[in-house]
């Protein structure tokens, strides 16, 4: 099995499109995994009864994936797809859900605040801790090609 960490970017939406290729070569399965989490409020502020609902929450993040890989990988995929909304952190959540993958494949950048970044705190996170090998796709990147 690979999994394939995504956060809505263009550079997952890259990663996703090298995973679902590579996953046709192999002939294995995908999951697809997104890291969600609770909105952090401090001080004494109205907080939306949306936003203080996990379930809600989690409901939600489950919608913006299946939305998200519908996109990307249309309604046949030819390979069979697995997705998971997972709370927590990126990194944490990726790493574990790689615990029992041949292959986690994941964007060079995401959401984070340093765009000019080659390489994300996520990706590197994964690269140095990742019990499977990972593949960090950059833009512009062109899927495997069957040898």
């Amino acid at each position: 099995m690979i999994v394939a960490g995504v956060d809505g970017s263009e550079a997952s939406k890259e990663a996703l499109h090298w995973a679902l290729e590579e996953a046709r070569l192999r002939q294995t399965q995908l999951r697809v995994v997104c890291a969600w989490a609770r909105p952090q409020v401090g001080g004494r502020i109205y907080i939306p009864p949306d936003l203080s609902d996990p379930e809600r929450l989690r409901q939600a993040a489950q919608e913006q994936l299946d939305g998200f890989v519908d996109e990307v990988a249309g309604e046949s995929p030819g390979v069979e797809l697995e997705r998971v909304a997972v709370e927590g952190s990126a990194g944490k959540v990726l790493v574990e859900a790689a615990e029992d993958a041949e292959l986690l494949v994941i964007g060079s950048r995401g959401r984070g605040g340093f765009a000019g970044l080659l390489l994300g705190s996520v990706s590197g996170q994964c690269a140095q801790h990742a019990p499977c090998p990972v593949v960090i796709v950059r833009g512009g990147a062109q899927a495997p090609e069957r040898q």
